[in-house]
């Protein structure tokens, strides 16, 4: 079957850079294209100042649209919220949070985006009422499948069966490979023992994930043997992150059109240490995928409190490791 796997960086992978000031959207952008991952995906909220709220001024609107030109690279997605819990005591009405969708709409298509990417907390009715508008502007709406959920989930078959009844292609899928944790993260155990898990606390942890313990069990164990402590902190996570199987991707493949890459640690072979890619990307090349898959560094909130977070060394090795599984000729930006 056919594929074109694409490669391409969420500026979500910089946010330690831009919000320390050393790094501004041009350098951002010029990087990724320097590495030859031409998608460009963000996060409104970070990239463009008083989005929402405020909103954004023509100019800077016009300043994204000349590096995209001047680059060469592609806008791809617009990553929005809804914010239904803005009002205390009650969820915000349906009617309003439909129209916060379609205002992100409208400012993904100013963008130039052909995607916009939704939490994955969003009820099915709201995304299937603002698909029509979608529509109209040449936007898909892409729910994130997220850890703790994943593509068996009844929250995730529920919006799916929703999409298929409304008869629209204007609604889609983007995974976020987080869901396929195969490994206990070095970094998330690393973080938890300076936090104050007791070592050996921390190996039971870390083995009983990988020997795949149901979490409430393990949980159960750690409160009797440890007691509690930071390594409830820690053993929490196994309730949140699973090693779900790549290959539950190719039932969706035809609505999936964004993938968030999610990696934790690239070590110095350029491996994730995690995240089975070489599984990810064999699945997407039997599932005929044609899109992007955008680099999104995570690991930076494990990490920085005890070392400078590294943001453009990991994603140059995560697209170090994408050239290699795509076969393609090697950027002199991603050559170490």
């Amino acid at each position: 079957m056919t594929y074109d796997i694409r490669r391409g960086v969420s500026l979500y992978s910089f946010q330690n850079d831009t919000f320390l000031g050393r790094m501004t959207l041009e350098d951002c952008i010029r990087t990724c294209a320097e590495m030859g991952a031409m998608g460009i995906e963000i996060v409104g909220e970070q990239t463009f100042w008083g989005w929402p709220e405020v909103g954004v001024a023509d100019e800077k609107i016009e300043e994204w649209h000349g590096l995209m030109a001047k680059y060469g690279t592609v806008p791809v997605a617009h990553d929005f919220m809804l914010d239904y819990k803005r009002y205390k005591g009650q969820k915000m009405p349906f009617d309003e949070q439909v129209a916060s969708v379609r205002k992100d709409i409208d400012f993904g298509a100013r963008l130039g985006m052909k995607f916009i990417r939704s939490l994955v907390s969003l009820e099915p009715e709201v995304l299937v009422a603002a698909a029509p508008y979608a529509e109209e502007k040449g936007i898909k709406i892409l729910l994130e499948v997220h850890a703790p959920l994943h593509f068996d989930h009844p929250w995730i078959l529920r919006h799916a069966e929703a999409y298929d009844k409304a008869g629209t292609d204007a609604l889609g899928f983007l995974p976020d490979m987080g869901v396929f944790l195969y490994r206990y993260p070095r970094v998330w155990k690393e973080r938890f023992i300076r936090n104050g898990v007791p070592s050996d606390a921390a190996d039971f942890i870390e083995q009983s994930f990988n020997d795949r313990r149901l979490a409430e069990y393990v949980v159960n164990d750690v409160i009797e043997k440890w007691g509690p402590g930071p390594q409830m902190g820690m053993v929490e996570t196994l309730r949140h992150n699973g090693a779900f199987s790549p290959k539950r991707m190719l039932d969706f493949i035809p609505r999936i059109h964004n993938i968030h890459a999610k990696f934790y640690e690239m070590t110095e072979d350029c491996v994730e240490f995690s995240i089975p890619y070489d599984e990810v990307f064999e699945v997407l090349r039997k599932g005929g995928y044609k899109g992007y898959i955008c680099s999104e560094y995570e690991g930076n909130r494990w990490v920085e409190d005890a070392q400078e977070v590294e943001s453009l060394e990991q994603v140059r090795r995560q697209q170090h490791m994408f050239c290699n599984l795509l076969g393609e000729t090697m950027p002199k930006a991603l050559v170490a």
